[in-house]
């Protein structure tokens, strides 16, 4: 699905800003069939959840309604109107007055209704927007549903985050021509001083195409005709890590001699490639560092905010970071578009985090049931896993940030039904996109011993926590079960291996004179042993401290606030550990160190 731009043949009017909002106790029976009766108004972008000092509204388990008038531009008669919404999570419905006009499950991907038939140009329409925020187990993520004894319906879940829920990313009206572009894909690739660009174009009905290539300056580099083909960049400039350069693929298309349509995506230059035990970019070993983050920030949960954006990148910067992950679901577009002009590498990630029932038996105590199972998740979770998957490389594809794609965080790797799971939803990553690399996030229960999907996958990203939840506060004891356990993993697969998670919760101002857990000194301590133990083994490609900064979790004894993993605190504040860490980083420019 293209990004909305505004291009010489395409407005588009942004609608963020304080809807009427309700939850559905509140909002009546068919909250769309007029003008929503509620007191309250909710920002757009951002989370509900944290807005209000209703705790009703806070625990909300069910659907909550967005409202607002919207007047369509009155120049935009005889054009295709469309809205469009970046996310709703985690499950969205969409009514133009009173008629539905867009469904959608999946909490972190947009999706988009044509409303041409509905609104007429110049003249206002009242825009309702639902949004469910239940997770069952045929959903991604997976959570359960459960009635308390007062009726109460609660939330549960198997992931350590906030189930933030809302319209946390921006909603937008735009206009299309009656021929227009539909979508675009590019390949690019390498070739001597020469960049090539493989492109292909969709369009809304039969048309004919013309394409070409600008650089940086807007000068014209190369053209084509047709829908498909590839272009040829002569002395081209490379996308680096560090180092971004941007083309843009100027697209028409044709009704007849006359230019219907015209939109431009903006592209790098790049190769991907996993070689032996090395992860290459342009044909030169990359070593990751860098962080899993959240989208979180105080009062707007999970909702996208310009401000922290510029901030969070500066930090990564100054620490020395040149990449992230995902964790654990597509972020918001304009992250990955900053990252694509500033040159930070992306392992972009599903949502399909908490398909692992053996963590919740370790949590509870109570003897966990077969992940993977008609009965817990089955066909209709692969499907819908499926789609996310679908999605999430629909929308990303053409970001030359994004040097891989993880399908997964910590499912049960090790169990009966993991490889039935698994194998399809690779074989589909890898027929959407070739071109990347593949990879999971390993839980720390599956071992090079047990593992059973592991094989299929490019890269083994592993998730670890010795010195924390093993061998808590012996440093030592850790140092050794985690040089063993990278050691098999390394012997067993022969591929390359990175950390997408090592961490220690820290209190920001607790200090000690030992090794002592929950301490700043331990934080950096724990950190600085991880390190010597990747600096000893060859095939290692990169570090990913879990986790950039504190963010909030549900509700629970296991959590005081929030993790507290972070190097920064929740509003961006410095722990000791970062400045061990920018010592350690800065200068390495993802080489090994």
């Amino acid at each position: 699905m293209l990004r909305p731009r505004a291009t010489p043949t395409r407005e588009l009017v942004n609608l963020d800003g304080l809807w009427r909002f309700a939850i559905d106790a509140a909002a009546g029976e068919r909250p769309w069939g007029g003008r929503l009766d509620t007191p309250l108004e909710a920002a757009v972008p951002a989370s509900y959840n944290d807005l209000f000092t209703d705790r009703e509204i806070r625990d909300h388990v069910g659907w909550v309604w967005y409202q607002r008038s919207v007047r369509v531009p009155r120049g935009w008669a005889g054009e295709r109107v469309r809205v469009r919404v970046d996310a709703a999570t985690h499950e969205g419905r969409v009514y133009v007055d009173d008629v539905l006009v867009a469904e959608h499950a999946g909490g972190y991907t947009p999706f988009e209704a044509d409303v041409t038939e509905h609104v007429t140009a110049g003249h206002e329409f009242r825009l309702t927007i639902g949004v469910g925020n239940e997770l069952t187990g045929r959903t991604i993520p997976p959570g359960t549903i459960t009635v308390t004894a007062d009726g109460r319906r609660r939330q549960t879940y198997l992931h350590d985050f906030s189930n933030y829920a809302g319209l946390a990313r921006s909603v937008w009206l735009y206009s299309v021509p009656h021929l227009h572009v539909e979508d675009v894909t590019i390949v690019p690739g390498v070739e001597g001083d020469t960049g090539t660009v493989g492109y292909s174009v969709r369009t809304s009905g039969p048309a004919g195409v013309r394409v070409r290539v600008v650089d940086a300056d807007g000068a014209e580099v190369a053209t084509g005709e047709g829908a498909n083909g590839v272009l040829r960049i002569p002395d081209v400039t490379l996308w680096r890590p560090g180092a971004a350069y941007l083309y843009g693929l100027v697209v028409e298309v044709l009704d007849g001699d006359r230019v219907s349509d015209v939109y431009t995506e903006p592209f790098g230059v790049r190769t991907v490639e996993v070689r032996g035990t090395s992860f290459l970019i342009n044909g030169e070993p990359f070593y990751f560092t860098g962080f899993g983050k959240h989208e979180d920030t105080p009062v707007r949960g999970k909702g996208h905010d310009d401000a922290y954006l510029v901030h969070d990148f500066q930090l990564m910067d100054w620490i020395g970071a040149n990449s992230f992950r995902t964790s654990h679901y597509p972020y918001a577009e304009e992250v990955m578009e900053f990252a694509d002009r500033h040159g930070i590498v992306v392992i972009d990630e599903t949502a399909a985090v908490g398909l692992n029932l053996a963590v919740q038996g370790g949590l509870t105590g109570v003897p966990p049931r077969p992940t993977f199972s008609p009965e817990t998740f089955g066909d209709e979770t692969r499907e819908a896993h499926a789609q996310a998957i679908r999605e999430l490389i629909a929308r990303d594809k053409n970001h030359p940030s994004v040097v891989m794609w993880c399908v997964a965080n910590e499912p049960s790797s090790a169990e009966d039904g993991a490889r039935e799971y698994f194998e399809p939803l690779v074989e589909l990553t890898r027929k959407l996109d070739p071109t990347r690399p593949v990879c999971y996030a390993a839980v720390i229960f599956a071992t090079h011993d047990n593992d059973r999907i592991a094989d299929l996958f490019d890269v083994l990203c592993l998730n670890r926590y010795y010195g924390w939840y093993i061998a808590t506060g012996d440093l030592a004891t850790a140092e050794t079960y985690l040089e063993r356990d990278l050691r098999g993993w390394a012997e067993r697969f022969g591929k390359p291996i990175m950390m997408t998670e090592y961490g220690a919760d820290t209190m920001p101002g607790l200090h000690s004179v030992w090794d002592t857990p929950w301490t700043e000194e331990y934080q950096q301590a724990y950190l600085a042993m991880n390190h010597r133990v990747f600096d000893r083994i060859e095939a290692f490609v990169g570090e990913h401290v879990w986790n950039f900064a504190d963010f909030q979790t549900s509700d629970g004894i296991h959590r005081v606030d929030g993790n507290r993993k972070g190097v920064f605190t929740r509003d961006r504040r410095p722990k000791a550990a970062a400045h061990a860490l920018r010592a350690r980083w800065t200068g390495l420019a993802g080489r090994r160190p």
